[in-house]
């Protein structure tokens, strides 16, 4: 069976915030459940939507799926691991009691790791082939600068909640389909904070936080690719009640070149000589990403003909060493001769014969078959 599209599934557009999504799927956990949805569908859907947020909610699986879709993620675990989800407050919220044996759900107030932010940086052919350093800017909420972080203006600062008496947590008893149960839910007056501001601060509005533009130096290590990922640790969204910060993760893309281009870690270019070099045999000069180099065309050169240049490739990213540029022959054949050009080639032409002779491959399919 062919599987839906992961946004779809959770209602989601592709430019969804990792916020968003985490919203998308508790309503639709929430609704799906199969301990409160009794549809014959309802499991296979929970599995579903579980399976979508097990992807979208992991910034590398993620990213692999926006590039590639469901390919992308073999190899990568792109089936739902549930030890990643946290379905506490889900199941709280549906029967007053969190995962496991009945056990009381965490604070609110716990440490929770701060958000991943994502950005692309842009790089020319040399500087992914050799490496270098790069300026990346990107924004993010840092402590407000104001407040402290505490939300409340300067001179003033947060009261104790009156209905939760700072807790952040009511207790109230629900009917559920297994009966009268005692809920604990969210303090609606506080959200949960334990803490109510009467004077929020005038710069973050009452966040704590402030939306401030990073600039960051980059060590980019040679012999990246456009697709690949470099990860900042600690330089995403800040960390929640002392929780550690998200982390940064810069996708790179890179400029395509005047006339080198990249295979794995081989250089490929293409080089025209005329008909005479290519009979004859001569000595070319040949561009490469280290500066130029002599080539030898040996006599007798055919189209196609391909010519290793050891070690003038792209370094290897995880090890040693580096791969090499591949020179591809092309023959010119002038469109536009002097009349004395003219006149040696008919020469030429009485001596060659005007047999002709059909070739089992043609100039592509040799090309293919060598690589």
């Amino acid at each position: 069976m062919t599987q839906r599209d992961y946004y779809e599934v959770l209602g989601v557009p592709r430019t969804a915030t990792p916020e968003e999504i985490k919203s998308a799927f508790r309503n639709l956990a929430r609704q799906y459940h199969p301990d409160v949805n009794k549809s014959p569908d309802a499991e296979e859907k929970f599995k579903e939507i579980n399976e979508a947020y097990a992807v979208l909610s992991d910034a590398e699986k993620r990213a692999a799926y926006d590039r590639y879709g469901h390919a992308g993620l073999n190899g990568m675990g792109g089936m739902p691991d549930f030890s990643t989800i946290d379905l506490s407050d889900i199941f709280e919220e549906l029967f007053g009691f969190g995962i496991g044996m009945g056990s009381r759900r965490a604070s609110r107030n716990a440490p929770r790791r701060g958000a991943d932010l994502n950005t692309t940086l842009t790089l020319t052919f040399e500087e992914a082939v050799f490496g270098c350093e790069k300026e990346v800017e990107f924004t993010r909420d840092e402590i407000c600068s104001s407040c402290r972080g505490s939300g409340a203006e300067p001179g003033t600062r947060p009261q104790r909640c009156v209905t939760c008496g700072g807790r952040g947590e009511v207790r109230q008893v629900r009917q559920t389909i297994l009966g009268s149960m005692v809920q604990v839910i969210t303090c609606p007056t506080c959200n949960g904070s334990g803490e109510v501001i009467d004077s929020p601060c005038r710069t973050c509005r009452g966040r704590g936080l402030e939306r401030k533009t990073v600039r960051k130096v980059v060590a980019i290590p040679a012999g990246i690719d456009s697709g690949q990922q470099i990860r900042l640790a600690g330089e995403g969204q800040p960390g929640v009640n002392g929780g550690p910060n998200g982390n940064l993760y810069i996708e790179i893309q890179v400029k395509p070149h005047a006339y080198f281009r990249r295979k794995q870690d081989d250089i490929l270019l293409n080089l025209n000589i005329n008909i005479a070099q290519a009979t004859l045999g001569a000595e070319v000069e040949v561009p490469t990403i280290d500066g130029k180099t002599t080539l030898s065309i040996p006599p007798g050169t055919q189209p196609g003909k391909v010519f290793t240049l050891k070690g003038k490739g792209v370094p290897h990213l995880r090890s040693n060493g580096r791969g090499d540029q591949l020179v591809i022959i092309n023959v010119e054949v002038p469109t536009r001769l002097t009349q004395e050009q003219r006149r040696l080639f008919e020469q030429l032409a009485q001596t060659l014969g005007s047999e002709v002779k059909p070739q089992e491959k043609n100039f592509f399919e040799r090309l293919r078959d060598f690589f």
